[in-house]
This record gives structure tokens, sequence and C-alpha cells, in this order.
């Protein structure tokens, strides 16, 4: 799903069902932040990390520890940029080389509802109004889950950016819907705050993509140099 959404320079890695997590070897660093965890968040942990390293050698690039940084965000191997996501039964990693692009973020979820009372404190009003209509207009996506991916795809392309928080009231994202294929389509998050500046030019906006199946929704952001 996720390598449909994003430009040959970037490489993806995905797996379905997570059977197989205990078989998955982590290094003692990794361990660690997951000693305490619970058995579904390591085996999530697990998988999505033999992704990434998959990734890595996809480019290259020894296979190697994905610690944490600040705010949880994934550290990278010098040189390369990347998101990870997970969810039930879906993991996947998503690697470039820093000098194809600025910053990448990716998000699948499940295809469901959001849970009552998430909507109102994750989006805009005028977010909400163009859900109603893509609602009606579509029925068959859950859209207010699919606008909380893309939420989650731009602040993991934000923050290797800017180092600072990104709050959900802070990015007005308009989905739009590819006429030929009504399960995937594009979007356009306008920053509400200053963006970064890359390659000269401070951004005003973030653009990606998204799809539906397999019982899921996923986005992706990509961010160029210029």
């Amino acid at each position: 799903m996720i390598e449909d959404l994003l430009p040959d320079t970037v490489v993806t890695v995905e797996a379905h069902g997570h059977d197989d997590a205990g078989h998955l070897p982590l290094y003692p660093e990794e361990e660690a932040l997951v000693a305490r965890a619970v058995a579904k968040r390591r085996r999530e942990f697990a998988v999505v990390r033999s992704c990434a390293r998959r990734a890595m050698e996809k480019l290259g690039v020894p296979a190697q520890a994905v610690l944490t940084g600040e705010r949880g965000a994934p550290r990278w191997p010098a040189g390369l940029i990347g998101s990870m996501t997970h969810c039930d039964g879906y993991c996947a990693a998503a690697l470039a080389r820093a000098t194809d692009l600025a910053s990448l973020g990716i998000d699948a979820e499940p295809d469901g509802p959001l849970p009552d009372g998430v909507l109102p404190s994750v989006s805009l009003p005028a977010e909400r109004e163009r859900l109603l209509r893509l609602a009606e207009e579509r029925p068959g996506i859950h859209w207010d889950r699919l606008l909380f991916s893309a939420k989650e795809s731009v602040y993991k392309a934000w923050f290797p950016l800017t180092e600072r928080w990104l709050d959900f009231m802070e990015a007005d994202i308009e989905i739009s819907v590819n006429p030929v294929d009504p399960r995937r389509g594009t979007l356009r998050a306008a920053l509400l705050v200053p963006g970064p500046t890359v390659g000269g030019r401070r951004l005003t906006h973030f653009d990606g993509r998204w799809t539906a199946g397999q019982g899921l929704v996923a986005t992706a952001v990509t961010v160029p140099h210029g």
C-alpha cells in the first residue's frame, strides 16, 4: 500500500501479520526500549524495525539499530531519512537518501471510525465540514480515520525539519479523491504556523497521497528539497 504513495527514490518494506515477530532479533539497545512493554507493543516494535533494516539493505546501508530520539522520532543512519508506521496486522518502513528528499512521513490505520469524541480534538471545523461532504459523496471510506492518518503523516514529515511539536490544529488538511479510482487521492496540508525553510524557501504547505484497501487507510507525505 505505502509503496504506491511514494516516489521511486523511496524504498519501502511492508509486513502483513505479526505471527513471526518472536523470531525477529532486536539489538540490545532496542531491547532496552521495550523491556517493560506489553506483548503487542513488542511485536509491532520488532516487525517494523525488521522492515526498516530490510529497507536499509535495499539502499546499500548496513542494517543497524533504530533507536528513538526526541518525542519518539526514529533516529536513522547518517545520510538517510525515513518514517515507520504500525497498526494491527500491518507494519511498514519507508527510507530514502537525504540527498533525494528533505523529509517524509507515512501512516497506516485500520479503516474504521475514530472512537467517539476523538474527531473534534484532532480536526478543525473546516476539516469536519469537508469530511461530511466526502462521507455523503463516498460513503465507503471512514474519512475521519483517513484525516487522522494524514495528520500523523504530516507531523512525521514536519518534526525532522523543525524538531518542534505540530499540534493537530496547526495544519488544515484538504483531501481530494481521484475521479478514476475513488479509493485513492491526494492531500494538501496548509500549515497554520510558520513552516520550515527548505531549499531557501519557507514552506506554507505539505503535499501527500492516500489510499484505502485491505481494511486499512494509508497516507504518505514527502517534502522535496526545492
